[in-house]
């Protein structure tokens, strides 16, 4: 066996693993990523990517390259709808019905898709950019045994070549809902488990287009009892998953679904019984509720679905994962590079832990009654405060961390519908999204915060800059700074058009906000005191759990 080195070992490389290694491989933490599959999958498992891992996206420079492969559902408003068969839809006519979409998130992010994307054309990019940033990802190669002690994890590998070894300062365990690694550590989890029958989910080609009729939707409700279950397009032309349950007490098995039982099947859901199609894979999979009593154990740290599985109403479990991965990476590098202290780490659990809880009772919540999820207009609204169930889009980005990491952290919603209320500049809260022009172009505030501390002032708020070169220099962590006027200045200088940025954030004039490297604020201050370069030193050393505020004050004379 060699002695090979990481500063992280990621385990799994499914869409969460990949994620971790591309943001950890962005902030130069060399990592080394395992999965025992031969080869990515191709069979997609989620389809829909929310705002949040779209702007992280965005941060990553790939959104574009995702919105490529998404299906173009740009032009349409069809959503979900149930049918006996595809072929006795009238897509036209349900189209024509539908409500128009609401734009739920055009005035709180800078970018959204054109539509649904498979899981698997989402892995391939991920992958490529991992790589791209100096990731090593091997598949084909399993966690056989691992050990931890006070400076780190040492793990034995089974790969092509044989057994290897790796010692890494961390591991990161996105190995699935049946994580082995979880179970080694002995962490249990806590939710209802199993929920229904389990499902077989197909993919398949065909072209479907003389159904259709050139319209797309999210997913259309097959009720015929000859073939019950769930269409979704892949692409919107030739690509399709059909998923239907099975009853193991009737003596089924996923091994009953041949080809020709699975082709039979595929065609009594469409209602054409000589359909031309081809099944591409089939894939078993069961809805379960659960999460880990635990997120982070001494140097090893769960994510994804080891640390969460939730129903997939809503597409909610993908995203919430990736969101893990990114909260997760800058703490890593931010310890790992010694400007911080071991305990930001434990701020990781106390964040993410409550948002997989709270993910998992809103996903039941839509898996007893959808029309939860689905219901537009006022009735809807209505029908949800009723059963306590969040609007999509604030469970998505409405969402607010209390830890260590945050100064007079506000958990509480200001709104369980409106998510531009919820996005407010609240310490605990993702930056609130403003377009602000520079040099004639259109920038958002999370444009701003790239991987790095971020002191984003109010027009009067000059004074906070100048504060943040001294604490960067004492502290020795990058805080970027940016002044946001009324119109933009010169060399580059920051303006708001519409003069909505001190009111968004509540600051006042000159106010600032301290926002941490995954865009959510740490810190905000609504009037500049008389020593903003103590009061920032303080606050910065609060937020990385540093001992350094104590081993070398700051000289309180400093502006």
């Amino acid at each position: 066996m060699d002695d090979r080195q990481v500063d992280v070992l990621i385990v799994g490389g499914g869409t969460v693993g990949l994620f971790s290694a591309l943001f950890l491989s962005r902030l130069g933490v060399s990592t080394l990523t395992v999965d025992r599959h031969p080869a990515p999958l191709v069979h997609p498992r989620a389809m829909g990517i929310g705002p949040r891992t779209v702007e992280l996206l965005r941060e990553a420079g790939i959104a574009d390259a995702v919105d490529a492969v998404c299906m173009d559902m740009s032009g349409s408003d069809l959503q979900m709808f149930s049918t006996p068969t595809l072929a006795e839809a009238d897509l036209p006519a349900l189209a024509a019905k539908a409500l128009p979409r609401l734009g739920d998130f055009d005035h709180v992010t800078p970018q959204t898709l054109r539509g649904t994307c498979p899981q698997s054309e989402l892995d391939k990019v991920v992958l490529d950019a991992a790589r791209t940033q100096g990731a090593d990802v091997r598949f084909g190669t399993e966690l056989r045994a691992f050990t931890q002690d006070e400076s780190g994890v040492t793990a034995e590998l089974d790969g092509p070549h044989g057994r290897t070894g790796v010692r890494a300062r961390y591991m990161v365990a996105a190995d699935g809902a049946r994580s082995g690694v979880r179970a080694a550590l002995g962490i249990g989890t806590s939710g209802p488990g199993t929920l229904g029958l389990p499902l077989i989910s197909m993919l398949f080609r065909s072209d479907l287009s003389g159904l259709t009729q050139g319209q797309t939707f999210t997913m259309c409700e097959i009720t015929t009892p000859a073939a019950p279950g769930g269409l979704l397009p892949v692409d919107g032309k030739r690509e399709w998953i059909y998923h239907t349950r099975y009853d193991p007490a009737t003596g089924r098995s996923p091994a009953d679904f041949t080809p020709e039982l699975c082709l039979g099947l595929i065609r009594a859901a469409v209602g054409v019984p000589a359909l031309d199609a081809e099944v591409v894979s089939v894939l078993p999979w069961q809805v379960r509720g659960a999460v880990a009593d635990h997120f982070h154990t001494a140097r090893v740290l769960l994510t994804g679905d080891a640390a969460h599985v939730v129903p997939p109403v809503g597409a909610f479990g993908m995203n919430t994962g990736v969101a893990d991965a990114h909260n997760l990476a800058w703490k890593l590098a931010y310890v790992l590079s010694g400007a911080a202290g071991p305990g930001l780490l434990e701020t990781y659990e106390a964040e993410r832990r409550p948002v997989a809880l709270t993910t998992l009772e809103q996903a039941l919540n839509r898996l007893g009654d959808p029309s939860l999820h689905w219901g537009r207009g006022p009735e809807a609204a209505a029908r949800r405060a009723a059963a306590g169930t969040l609007n999509a889009p604030v469970l998505h980005l409405g969402y607010r961390y209390d830890s260590a990491a945050v100064i007079d952290a506000r958990p509480a919603l200001p709104s369980a519908e409106d998510v531009e209320a919820d996005l407010d500049g609240a310490p605990g809260s993702r930056l609130p999204h403003v377009w602000l022009s520079r040099s004639g172009t259109r920038v958002s505030t999370l444009d701003l915060v790239r991987s790095r501390f971020t002191l984003l002032t109010g027009p009067g708020g000059a004074a906070w800059l100048d504060a943040a070169r001294d604490v960067s220099a004492e502290l020795d962590v990058e805080v970027d700074g940016h002044r946001i006027g009324r119109r933009p200045g010169p060399d580059g200088e920051l303006g708001d058009p519409e003069a909505r940025w001190p009111d968004v954030a509540g600051i006042g004039e000159t106010g600032t906000v301290l926002v941490r490297p995954d865009g959510f604020v740490g810190w905000r201050a609504t009037s500049l005191p008389a020593f903003p370069g103590a009061v920032l030193y303080e606050v910065l050393a609060k937020l990385l759990c540093s001992p350094s505020a104590e081993e070398k004050p700051m000289d309180l004379r400093v502006r």
